[in-house]
């Protein structure tokens, strides 16, 4: 079936040898990067790989050794697998490229990740999971951070926290009271030294006060997640996402968030300590702010598919005004590879 894949064999690991500064990022940081970017056949096209001939198939198949995928609208939708998704990255792996498994859903440590990416029939470690939950741990121990966390968000950061020793608090429902306008200084914890947003479905008022309370002080650090605005979801159901949460924070505490996760300046500089060659790896996901700008920044070739974020409508648009960042290829789904795979092999 797959004679006409060139196989290559290739070990799997999120180990990064390399151990360059990650952590003095500012907010100003200039989103230059040091990756050498070369031009790939289909750059910036937005090319549809139904229409590739068979040649054009083999040529994308061989032309990247790693690939980095998002995770909610590109290989699951809440808990169900996307119609050969697994399949598709099984192949990957099967042709022996590198997986990595890269998401903002801060809500799962990565171990957790892992578990649901096998029951949904996908071959995954957590060495191979990239989460926001763990940047956000990994970002805060190697700066040596020792005080307390305020965390607007879930039991995924909380857990990473606790991974490395770090301290929190937060996390849970925090509703509002009749007299919540008569919050004290003494209220707040004078050990809280940085405030963390991720996604958090118990957020309320009294949250966002302790929040700006806290960053008032210039000492205290300000992380999110990632700006995501919106979570995949079939029909006319709109569920806000994290970007929802940090750009309230933002708002009322006139702070910038240090973002850690996709498209951004900290995801981006931990993803060039791995030693990926970027000319020869691919990013696909379901949002064009954050993947495939991901993808762009960073000089990797980039899949977009139509099963998350993304629809139909949204392609038009990018495709008539040429709106970067612009992928290089899209397929509706991240299965319909395989069909189009069985389509240009000979027996």
């Amino acid at each position: 079936m797959f004679k006409l894949l060139k196989q290559v064999s290739k070990a799997n690991s999120l180990h990064c040898t390399s151990k360059p500064n990650l952590y003095g990022i500012s907010i100003g940081l200039s989103l230059s990067r040091n990756f050498n970017i070369s031009a790939t056949m289909f750059k910036s096209s937005v090319f549809n790989l139904q229409d590739a001939s068979k040649d054009q198939v083999q040529e994308f198949l061989n032309s990247f050794d790693t690939v980095l995928t998002d995770c909610d609208g590109v290989l699951w939708i809440d808990n169900n697998a996307i119609p050969g998704s697994a399949e598709a990255m099984n192949l990957f792996r099967k042709l022996g490229k590198k997986i990595f498994y890269v998401t903002n859903n801060s809500t799962k440590v990565r171990s957790d990740f892992a578990i649901k990416a096998q029951q949904l029939g996908f071959i995954a470690s957590q060495e191979e999971i990239l989460s926001t939950a763990y940047l956000v741990a990994h970002y805060l121990k190697g700066i040596g951070f020792t005080k307390k966390v305020y965390l607007i968000g879930s039991n995924g950061i909380g857990e990473e926290l606790k991974a490395v020793g770090i301290r929190h608090y937060g996390i849970g429902p925090d509703p509002v009271k009749a007299d919540f306008k008569s919050m004290q200084p003494s209220d707040l914890d004078p050990e809280v030294g940085a405030v963390v947003v991720g996604f958090d479905e118990h957020v309320s008022y009294p949250k966002f006060m302790k929040a700006a309370s806290y960053l008032a002080s210039e000492q205290v650090l300000f992380i999110g997640t990632n700006t995501d605005e919106r979570f995949p979801k079939g029909g006319s159901i709109v569920v806000p996402g994290t970007g929802t949460l940090v750009r309230a924070v933002e708002t009322c505490s006139e702070r910038k968030a240090l973002v850690v996760g996709k498209p951004h300046s900290y995801v981006m500089k931990y993803l060039e300590s791995c030693g990926l060659n970027p000319a020869r790896t691919l990013m696909i996901g379901d949002r064009c702010n954050t993947d495939i700008e991901l993808g762009v920044r960073c000089g990797f070739q980039t899949l977009l598919v139509l099963s998350g974020v993304t629809s139909n409508k949204d392609l038009e648009k990018l495709r008539n005004e040429k709106l970067p960042p612009l992928p290089d290829v899209i397929l509706s789904k991240l299965g319909d590879l395989l069909t189009l795979i069985d389509q240009h092999s000979m027996a």
